[in-house]
């Protein structure tokens, strides 16, 4: 908790710094159909902030110290690469429309997070790595099915959020799952050898 509290605290510090000067003039990313029958839905909300959340599950599964710092390091290689293009191809997402809500934060979340830093979604980016690592760890221990689809699923509403709450549009989602699937299997890759076996590895599940 401690370790991944202080890594958001740093990623957002860098990501404030990166919205307020970016080096270049951001694009406007152009909506597509399915911008358009997403409807605004408030109580998306919910599931936009439960990434929070979330985004813990994965380091808190790692087997031994050695493994939990790896994965810390790829977790940071993933907003490293998410700063570095907001920085050299600044983005943002289109003029917000029919957004009047009373539903709790978001007031706050339109004044901290603007419409810049759009593509990709690190939302969807941060979501996705952490399902795909989720996902090699249930299934090393042989856990039940209905717990692999509940990790899916949490994945699947974080991502329908970003376009619920429309804080992002449909492209930038897409470039943050892709981002998030090139790191996550990277990350798969290279670890410790312990860890990269028990992956592989059959266990009985009793009865």
């Amino acid at each position: 908790m401690v370790s991944i509290s202080c890594l958001t605290a740093v990623f957002f510090a860098a990501y404030f710094g990166v919205q307020r000067h970016p080096a270049y003039v951001p694009v406007v990313m152009p909506l597509t159909w399915l911008d358009m029958i997403v409807p605004f839905q408030p109580a998306a909300l919910v599931a936009y902030v439960s990434l929070w959340i979330y985004v813990g599950v994965g380091p808190g599964l790692q087997r031994t110290i050695a493994d939990f710092a790896v994965y810390l390091l790829w977790l940071s290689a993933l907003c490293l690469c998410g700063l570095a293009i907001f920085f050299f191809w600044p983005t943002q997402a289109p003029v917000r429309l029919a957004l009047a809500t009373h539903f709790p934060g978001f007031a706050v979340l339109h004044r901290v997070d603007l419409t810049s830093n759009a593509c990709p979604s690190m939302h969807v980016a941060v979501a996705i790595f952490t399902a795909v690592r989720v996902e090699d760890v249930l299934r090393s221990l042989g856990a039940p099915r209905w717990l692999r689809m509940a990790n899916l699923a949490w994945f699947l509403v974080i991502a329908y959020s970003t376009l619920a709450t429309k804080q992002h549009v449909a492209l930038d989602v897409v470039a943050g799952a892709l981002l998030g699937v090139l790191i996550a299997v990277m990350s798969l890759r290279w670890r410790p050898g312990e860890a990269r076996q028990a992956s592989f590895a059959t266990v009985a599940v009793p009865p």
